[in-house]
């Protein structure tokens, strides 16, 4: 085992320490990074006041060589914000029940280390990273970070109405407890929204998406085609229309999305068959969506309370993403 330099590279890890290990984690970082010759890393823990952007500026500041990010989807987004656009590597160490980032970047979720030796001897490659600009029905204005999905509407009720406990003990299934709760008295909205310069639109929706990539637990394709390294800002709009539309938006996110599109047959079969008028796919590099009245918002599964109005942008390449060496980044 080496002795670190004085000068020696020194990296931090942003711990949640309700959704991960510290203690092992603090103690393999350590132990890796001695062997690396690394300075000892600094540890810093969240907090509720501090749910990890100050704590990660602050480090970015003193200096530091690389960020290591352990917690949920939240943790995760609030590091990435503070890491956007600064140049310094970031790895996230799967912790948290939907591990939504590390899923969309093929990471191992049960190997830790693995992850970890990549910030020493691994491969840093660039992603994508959503902005999403939200006007409160008081004119407030606030911006925030996404690195997933943001979203107006149903699905933003459907986490607001996720129980803790039960995400706690069966992980992301609780969600499906949350739309339980969310459908019975959903209803849809008016919204009016442009994608880039073009003309305005005008619908009537249950729920608008705005992704940087596309998928979810169990396997799910919410959006097939979307990328994270492609620069651009995937949308989705549910209008069912009746029960029956609700089927019909299960069908494509599920059926046609996660398992036909998969095959060279599937898809051919989509092609013969086309899409649910129920679920609208559309591309563009930032979108700005206007409601009638106030709709909840969600971030990466994070509650952000009301808004009459968001605007979503793409800043394309502003995370430097650590990955094991030789990662496949073909499907990225």
């Amino acid at each position: 085992m080496t002795t670190p330099a004085a000068d020696a590279r020194r990296a931090a890890l942003v711990v949640n320490p309700v959704k991960a290990d510290a203690p092992k984690l603090r103690s393999l970082l350590t132990s890796l990074s001695a062997a690396a010759g690394w300075a000892p890393p600094l540890i810093l823990e969240t907090t509720v006041e501090d749910p990890g952007q100050g704590i990660t500026r602050r480090a970015i500041d003193d200096g530091i060589d690389a960020v290591l990010v352990a917690g949920g989807d939240g943790t995760v987004r609030a590091v990435s914000e503070a890491v956007a656009g600064s140049g310094v590597p970031l790895a996230i160490v799967p912790s948290g029940t939907g591990n939504l980032l590390a899923r969309n970047l093929n990471l191992p979720l049960d190997d830790p280390a693995a992850v970890i030796r990549a910030v020493f001897a691994g491969d840093v490659h660039p992603i994508d990273i959503g902005w999403a600009e939200i006007t409160a029905p008081d004119s407030t204005q606030s911006t925030h970070a996404f690195v997933v999905l943001a979203g107006i509407g149903l699905d933003a009720d459907m986490i607001a109405n996720t129980r803790p406990d039960l995400k706690k003990s069966v992980g992301w299934v609780a969600y499906i407890d949350g739309a339980a709760r969310s459908l019975p008295k959903a209803k849809p909205f008016r919204v009016v929204y442009q994608i880039d310069s073009r003309r305005l639109h005008s619908t009537k929706a249950y729920s608008m998406l705005f992704a940087n990539c596309g998928t979810l637990p169990a396997g799910i394709a919410l959006i097939p085609d979307a990328s994270i390294t492609d620069g651009g800002l995937d949308m989705v709009i549910f209008q069912p229309r009746g029960p029956f539309g609700w089927l019909a938006v299960w069908r494509t996110v599920w059926w046609q999305n996660s398992v036909l599109r998969r095959t060279k047959t599937g898809r051919r079969m989509l092609e013969l068959t086309g899409t649910s008028g129920s679920v609208r796919f559309l591309q563009g590099t930032a979108v700005e969506a206007a409601a009638s009245s106030a709709v909840p918002v969600e971030l990466d599964g994070d509650e952000f309370g009301l808004a009459s109005r968001i605007h979503c942008r793409i800043d394309e390449g502003a995370l430097r993403i650590v990955l094991p060496a030789g990662h496949d980044v073909s499907g990225l």
